[in-house]
């Protein structure tokens, strides 16, 4: 299924932006999956190394923002937590109580891939797949929708919805599983600033029912507002990794301070 949103991926291997969404769409508290630790992690492509030597490990609490330049490897790194790609070397273990990780984590993507269905159609078909089926998909589906604002368009095609619609019905698949984590790349990226906005209030949303945000951003305003903590990442590698509002007040590491005062120029490596 490419369906713009991804469940857990495979150990081993790699699998494509947009996979088969799992969940088992459990009640109850979230982040069993965490901590999500990284040691030494190495990423290479097309004969450059990608992500170099990260080791980090993110906690239950808050929302993590992976902050850095374009180019600096963040959608990268992303993935390589969400399982989509394997690293060349090290290690990424997750090390919470609810492992296997497989269904408790979904992803989404910068630019989503939407099915040639209706809108209230792609949240049932994930919903689906995820063993919920029937009426009762339907009814969940529809309560998905409604939380987004998008009750209005559920019988409306998919692709035919605005950027800001397509993004916030994402938005609403991937929570419609309950994940304990959900990753975002670059969720508002290809937006204006109004779309950017209700996006951005949603991300609240999810966060405010128990699941874990960890998103990749280069903007500083979105990641002071939504940030909890920020890693930095820059040209593959982790500078600093601290609360938001110490990083914003007192960043470490001088390229951090030269990225706060927009002076850190997009990175050489391709994402």
């Amino acid at each position: 299924m490419s369906a713009g949103m991804s469940a857990e991926g495979p150990p081993r291997g790699t699998r494509q932006p947009g996979g088969t969404a799992r969940s088992d769409v459990r009640g109850g508290p979230r982040n069993g999956l965490l901590p999500l630790e990284l040691d030494r992690v190495r990423f290479d492509a097309g004969g450059r190394r990608i992500i170099d030597d990260v080791s980090l490990k993110i906690g239950r609490e808050g929302n993590t923002v992976i902050l850095g330049a374009n180019g600096a490897g963040k959608s990268v790194l992303m993935r390589l937590c969400h399982g989509l790609l394997v690293p060349a070397s090290g290690t990424i273990r997750w090390l919470g109580p609810a492992v296997p990780a497989a269904g408790r984590q979904a992803m989404v993507f910068q630019r989503p891939v939407l099915l040639r269905r209706s809108a209230l159609a792609n949240i049932a078909y994930a919903l689906e797949l995820a063993g919920v089926r029937g009426v009762a998909a339907a009814a969940r589906a529809r309560q998905a929708l409604e939380r987004v604002g998008l009750s209005a368009v559920a019988d409306q095609p998919a692709r035919a919805l605005s950027g800001g619609e397509q993004q916030r019905l994402a938005i609403a698949r991937a929570w419609a599983l309950e994940p304990d984590v959900l990753f975002l790349d670059e969720p508002t990226a290809s937006l204006d600033p109004s779309a950017a906005q209700d996006v951005e209030r949603l991300i609240e949303a999810v966060a405010a029912t128990g699941t874990k945000i960890i998103m990749t951003t280069h903007h500083l305003a979105q990641a002071a507002r939504i940030a909890s903590e920020v890693i930095f990442l820059q040209q593959g590698r982790v500078l600093e990794q601290t609360p938001a509002a110490e990083f914003f007040a007192r960043p470490r590491s001088e390229d951090a301070r030269a990225f706060i005062r927009a002076e850190l120029p997009a990175a050489a490596i391709s994402r």
